[in-house]
């Protein structure tokens, strides 16, 4: 089940909203918890077992860690236990094949005449989110940072939550221990949070599926059959839609933990007016960055161990980053690519990004409009030989073969104009400002049952594709 589905706004929802704003207090927690594994069963049963297993290791874990507090070895065994679990059956299930499948590319190459099989394995929805969420508990906890949860209801209450379950974001246990021990619920908050749901479903339902249409008529036509300006509009089109895809589930996730009287994380910060890569990297999954600076870039070091060492610190975490997106080489050069532009950016290019005078100004929006172009290409297409052509087409003096159709470009611009120019115009920070003023007022009630129903009516003819961060 998704956020944006018919059954999710008029059944799940309603009727879970309605239960939970009855039980008392002390029952809340129980009613999330359970809530959010029929949530969860309803769109991936066969790996619910899992799910729970997890729970469970990590919750005997944390009690352990705590238990053993004046022992540092058996505490840093139990931590290290703690932390092969939860890994190892992220890296069993996301990346058993692609290693099998480079180690048989190998024997290839070495006339070996010999290969492993694969598995078959599908990945279970969420798991990359929900394992960076308990490894964050277990190591705070391991840490002295916070309290190893004595309640399993309740640390499978964070676990589970539906709101960020499935896609983040990534909730640290710490920002929310105290709202899972004790939470108000108020008028004002259910307000807030339904308007923030509803922004983030048009977002999503009528931005982000729409422009997602032409990437989809891109691929449909063949890279080898498109021109250079189609090439770089389907590249315009799928950040578009990654962004509002994205963007509009966090803000889903972030209205439905107001309703619940949970405060989640901001997610991101209009990304696409950043002016260099590492100020994109603040602004663009904002959850995932701290969590890759807390748990992997801090404890390697920082930037605190002079310059080699902090080459390497973000060598690392790009790499992981890049990884952790996917299992394919695309994710791991799209991560390599962000590594080598911030370690440019920080040792001379960043002065200049940031300069006040106006052609710094549009030389940094240049420079980001190819980054975030050429960035989402190699992020969405995995297959090297496709992307291949792709940036080809993209480049035409690399390009390959003879353009099929070269008023295509005028096609596609004119059908999917409006839809662009207003992706630009909501990927500022201007349509949000205005709708916080009048978010009270009858106008922004308006506005908002307005994109509300205009969502409903795209879902009801059957305009609806699930979250494209779903399989990360």
């Amino acid at each position: 089940m998704v956020f944006s589905s018919l059954n999710f706004i008029f059944i799940f929802l309603p009727i879970f909203l309605i239960l939970y704003y009855l039980v008392p207090q002390k029952y809340k927690n129980v009613l999330l918890f359970s809530g959010s594994l029929v949530f969860y069963a309803l769109g991936e049963p066969s790996y619910l077992f899992l799910m729970l297993l997890t729970l469970f290791v990590n919750y005997c874990f944390g009690r352990l860690l705590t238990h053993y507090t004046d022992t540092r070895v058996i505490k840093r065994l139990f931590l290290i236990l703690a932390l092969l679990y939860n890994f190892g059956i992220l890296f069993f299930f996301k990346y058993t094949n692609f290693f099998i499948e480079n180690i048989n590319h190998i024997l290839r190459l070495n006339n070996i005449d010999w290969h492993f099989y694969l598995i078959s394995l599908t990945l279970p929805l969420g798991i990359s989110f929900y394992t960076f969420q308990i490894v964050s508990y277990i190591i705070d906890v391991y840490r002295g940072k916070v309290k190893a949860e004595s309640s399993i209801v309740n640390l499978g209450a964070y676990l589970c939550m539906f709101p960020q379950l499935i896609a983040g974001p990534i909730v640290m246990y710490s920002d929310i221990s105290a709202a899972l021990k004790e939470r108000s619920l108020s008028i004002e908050d259910l307000d807030k949070g339904l308007k923030n749901f509803i922004m983030g479903l048009g977002y999503k339902v009528i931005i982000a599926n729409r422009i997602g249409i032409l990437w989809n008529d891109i691929c449909t036509i063949g890279f080898e059959s498109i021109s250079p300006p189609l090439a770089w509009l389907g590249a315009f089109a799928y950040s578009m839609q990654l962004y509002y895809d994205f963007c509009g589930y966090s803000l889903m996730a972030i209205g439905l933990g107001e309703m619940l009287g949970f405060k989640m994380p901001v997610n991101f910060r209009q990304p696409y007016v950043a002016r260099s890569v590492t100020d994109f990297w603040r602004r663009w999954h904002i959850t995932l960055g701290a969590w890759f600076r807390e748990y992997v870039y801090i404890p390697l070091g920082g930037n605190r161990k002079g310059r080699f060492r902090t080459v390497l610190n973000l060598f690392i975490v790009w790499l992981l980053v890049g990884f952790w997106h996917g299992a394919a080489w695309n994710f791991i050069i799209w991560g390599l690519t962000i590594f080598v532009l911030q370690v440019i950016e920080k040792n001379f290019l960043l002065k200049f990004l940031n300069g006040e005078n106006i052609f710094s100004w549009l030389t940094s929006h240049l420079y980001m409009f190819l980054y975030i172009m050429i960035s989402w290409i190699l992020f969405a297409i995995s297959d090297l030989n496709e992307l291949g052509v792709y940036l080809g087409r993209m480049f035409p003096f690399f390009g390959i073969g003879k353009v099929i159709n070269s008023d295509d470009f005028m096609t596609h611009l004119t059908t999917y104009a409006p839809l662009l120019i207003i992706s630009i115009i909501f990927a500022t920070n201007y349509p949000r400002r205005i709708f916080r003023k009048i978010r009270d007022t009858k106008l922004g009630i308006l506005a908002a049952f307005a994109v509300f129903w205009y969502s409903v009516y795209y879902l009801s003819i059957g305009m609806n594709n699930p979250f494209l961060y779903f399989r990360f």
